[in-house]
């Protein structure tokens, strides 16, 4: 009698540049990324955003994590000048991966991307910011790089 195998091959991931054609991909890790932090971006803000991320002339970036071929991360950085050092640096602004994809290294990759990008500019720095109260992303953040102890302050102009 012949047996039946079944054999599971593990997901392939991509992190790429996003393309114009990505936008129907983009907006709703976008929109989960909002709801994440519980803020509401308004929809001309993000027309903006979407134009500067595939406008090469601007410092502001984004790439998308596929797994096997669907969207399920996304991140974007800004590159820009310091007066501490030579070298720009990079802000990374906005991390998301979708929950249904969490906890399979999709959060370090994203970042691992930033850092190459960044490192092929010139960067000398890589750099973010995360609520207080994202701990499950901490977890990480602290295994991938080095805790500033600086706090934010931030007035709003508009």
């Amino acid at each position: 009698m012949a047996t039946t195998q079944t054999i599971s091959t593990p997901p392939t991931t991509q992190v790429r540049a996003l393309e114009s054609a990505d936008r129907g991909s983009w907006l709703p890790l976008w929109r989960g990324y909002q709801a994440f932090y519980k803020v509401e971006i308004p929809e001309q803000t993000t027309e903006v955003t979407w134009n500067r991320l595939l406008d090469p002339r601007e410092p502001v970036f984004g790439a998308l994590a596929l797994v096997d071929g669907e969207p399920a991360g996304m991140v974007h950085w800004i590159m820009h000048r310091s007066c501490w050092t030579t070298g720009d640096y990079c802000y990374l602004q906005d991390l998301f991966v979708a929950p249904d994809r969490r906890g399979a290294g999709l959060g370090r990759t994203l970042i691992e991307h930033v850092y190459a990008e960044a490192r092929a500019a010139g960067c000398a720095r890589v750099y973010w910011l995360t609520h207080e109260t994202n701990t499950d992303a901490m977890q990480l953040y602290d295994r991938i790089a080095d805790r500033s102890g600086f706090l934010q302050y931030r007035k709003m102009l508009g």
